[in-house]
């Protein structure tokens, strides 16, 4: 792949933002970094440490790291439940907040679910109502763009397939400052059959039909448990999965990869080793011609 492209993954956080992540990038080789700021499965909301933002954003600079930020797990923007739409404007605002903070290039948040049946015509206009005036205040304040991130599908999912980005952006009339998260497991999962030669390239294709050139941001690789279809967002190491290694090599010879970067979402994150591995399988392959 080409050697200026940020290759990371998901670093962990506790004990101290800076002190835990960047021992993560020394340990792994990354160029690239994805945290959370907040706990991942809650609402509760705290503010950073000034000093371990400050030492994150200095340390990233120094190494060159590339750092994005994951928003909290439970956001959904097109619940039919008011306060969980509330709360997840919240928890994507301080996360906007602490992204200006540590100076990361992106905020990451799943593209959420209507989750009833008689709400699914109503979810996108909430994503409306709620997401537009976030984005604007996120461009207004000097905040970094958030990423919509297609889940694996199922439970009447507001995006899984690609495709789906159309609608999507189309809800906040392509708003410059959103842009879109790939996430390679998830597609699987929601049908995009990446294991055939050609397949993720079509995908691909389909992303930038679907989203328009330059939307996509960020990669998450991840290999899967399961098999295509699935609906199971159930990550494996680079190679070792359902999706296979071919795969990966066509994803980084993709134009619109170009430059993008990829961040590992794999098991064993908190055991660097395995993560180590994964980034290096990642740069070892071949650039495009």
């Amino acid at each position: 792949m080409h050697g200026t492209t940020p290759v990371g993954g998901h670093a962990p956080a506790a004990g101290g933002l800076a002190k835990a992540s960047l021992r993560y990038v020394e340990q792994t080789d990354a160029t690239a970094v994805q945290v959370y700021v907040s706990n991942p499965r809650g609402w509760a909301l705290t503010e950073g440490d000034p000093g371990q933002d400050a030492a994150f954003l200095t340390g990233c600079g120094e190494r060159g790291v590339t750092a994005y930020i994951h928003a909290a797990l439970l956001v959904n923007l097109g619940s039919p439940t008011e306060a969980t739409v509330e709360r997840s404007v919240a928890t994507l605002e301080h996360a906007l907040r602490r992204g200006k903070a540590i100076g990361a290039r992106g905020v990451v948040f799943h593209a959420g679910s209507a989750v009833d049946a008689a709400h699914a015509e109503k979810a996108l206009d909430v994503v409306r109502d709620v997401l537009r005036p976030l984005l604007d205040r996120a461009a207004g304040q000097g905040w970094p763009p958030l990423l919509v991130e297609p889940s694996a599908g199922g439970g009447r999912s507001l995006a899984s397939r690609v495709e789906h980005l159309e609608a999507y952006l189309a809800a906040v009339d392509d708003h410059p400052h959103l842009g879109v998260c790939f996430d390679t497991c998830h597609a699987w999962a929601a049908g995009h059959d990446l294991a055939t030669a050609g397949g993720m390239t079509a995908t691909l294709d389909a992303l930038v039909r679907a989203a328009g050139p330059g939307r996509l941001q960020l990669i998450h690789a991840n290999d899967s448990k399961d098999t295509c279809g699935s609906t199971r967002d159930r990550h494996e190491s680079l190679g070792k999965g359902t999706i296979g290694a071919a795969a990966f090599a066509e994803l980084v010879r993709h134009p619109a990869a170009a430059g993008v970067p990829l961040i590992v979402e794999t098991p064993g994150g908190e055991l660097s080793a395995d993560h180590a591995a994964d980034i290096a399988l990642l740069r070892g392959l071949p650039a495009p011609r």
